[in-house]
């Protein structure tokens, strides 16, 4: 399926959460803090913008959000609860769209970058944000780390969470570094609805390379936003990009 089929009206009405999960505050609360402060007096630009989870609370801190999406449905959402004037945004892809303007922030959240499917998009990905930054700006990525290690040999498939109403899972290809996310949510007694998404994961070395390739170089990695230190045991990471402040 392409991104634009997956994140459709339904997709879209159902992705808030308000208070829990990615929408819980002590999850949201330190995003929008660090990108506050990374943005400084400056404007930000967030690649896959969707409902405006975080371009919603971080335009409430006086930060000038922009943003691109691929669906017009999660934009939708977002103008429930932001209008055109509040929080820009332009219909595209994050590899090659272009918004208005120049940024001292492009940011890009929860994984999201592993939604291009492939590597070439990944790099076209990073360049498009060194092409949207001022000379000293920044961009973000906030990804998983692969957990290649818990999944036994000759095994496609780990089951990553298991609650009484939902099992996630994921199944790999590590041939061409797809993975394959099933979200089972069970809403009756004998019935589960799915939700599937495709992803091409990136090692962290491999992230890197594609910054230097776009001309950024790696300014700090933290294992979350309120920056813990990033080991080998960190299931994910936060990591900042700096453009040179001269060319």
């Amino acid at each position: 399926m392409q991104q634009a089929e997956i994140w459709d009206a339904a997709t879209a009405r159902r992705y808030d959460t308000p208070g829990t999960g990615m929408f819980a505050p002590e999850t949201l609360g330190p995003t929008v803090d660090r990108l506050a402060d990374l943005a400084g007096e400056g404007a930000a630009l967030e690649f896959a913008i969707g409902t405006g989870r975080v371009a919603v609370p971080l335009a409430g801190r006086g930060v000038p959000v922009t943003g691109i999406e691929l669906s017009p449905p999660m934009v939708e959402q977002l103008r429930a609860k932001a209008d055109e004037a509040t929080i820009p945004v332009v219909v595209g892809d994050m590899a090659t769209t272009a918004a208005p303007g120049e940024y001292s922030l492009v940011y890009l959240v929860y994984n999201t970058i592993s939604n291009l499917l492939t590597q070439a998009e990944q790099v076209e990905c990073f360049r498009n944000a060194a092409r949207h930054l001022i000379p000293g700006g920044r961009f973000v990525v906030e990804l998983w780390v692969p957990e290649l290690r818990k999944l036994p040999p000759g095994q496609e498939a780990m089951v990553w969470r298991s609650d009484p109403d939902y099992i996630g899972l994921d199944t790999y290809d590590v041939l061409r570094q797809h993975v394959v996310s099933h979200h089972f949510r069970f809403v009756e007694t004998e019935r589960a609805r799915l939700f599937r998404s495709p992803h091409r994961y990136i090692w962290p070395a491999e992230l890197d390379l594609m910054a230097q390739l776009a001309g950024l170089d790696l300014e700090s990695r933290h294992a979350d936003w309120d920056g813990t230190a990033f080991t080998a045991d960190s299931r994910s990471h936060v990591s900042v990009y700096r453009l040179p402040p001269s060319r």
